[in-house]
C-alpha cells in the first residue's frame, strides 16, 4: 500500500524540490505536481485541464512513457519521474519505491501509475500560488 503523507507535507516537499517561489504549480494527490509556466486565472482549474490531457497513459503511446530521477537527500530523497510533458512531474516517496523494488523501471511504473490515476481523478490537494501581487 502506498504511503500517504499529509498534503501539507507533500506541499512542503515539492517546495524543497522545486527551490523556487517564483514558479506557480499545483499538486495533486497522487503526487503530481503541474508547474505552471504562464499562470492565469484559477490555478487549479488551469492545472486540472493540462493534467487531464497530458496525465492519463495509453499504452503504447508517449504518455506511457517515462524517465525517472533519484533525488540525493538534498535537500529531499526520493525520485521524480518525469512523462511526456516536462511541466507534469511525480513524485514517489522512498518507501514506495522501496517498496516496488527502487529500479528505474519499478520507480517509474509506479510515478506513471500516480500521474494516470492524478489525471483522471483530478484531485487538487494544493495550490502554490507565487504570481508577482500588483
Amino acid at each position: 500500500m502506498p504511503s500517504e503523507p499529509k498534503p501539507e507535507e507533500l506541499a512542503a516537499i515539492w517546495r524543497d524540490i522545486l527551490q523556487n517561489d517564483t514558479k506557480s504549480w499545483v499538486l495533486f494527490e497522487h503526487g503530481t505536481c503541474v508547474i505552471l509556466m504562464e499562470p492565469s486565472g484559477d490555478l487549479a482549474t488551469q492545472a486540472t485541464e493540462l493534467l487531464s490531457q497530458w496525465g492519463p497513459v495509453q499504452v503504447a503511446t508517449p504518455s506511457a512513457d517515462f524517465e525517472c530521477m533519484e533525488l540525493d537527500g538534498e535537500p529531499v530523497s526520493g525520485w521524480i519521474v518525469t512523462g511526456h510533458h516536462p511541466d507534469v512531474l511525480n513524485y514517489v516517496l522512498p518507501e514506495d519505491a522501496e517498496r516496488v523494488g527502487s529500479g528505474d523501471l519499478q520507480v517509474g511504473l509506479l510515478g506513471r501509475s500516480n500521474r494516470d490515476a492524478d489525471g483522471t481523478e483530478l484531485r487538487v490537494i494544493h495550490v502554490e500560488d507565487n504570481r508577482p501581487r500588483v
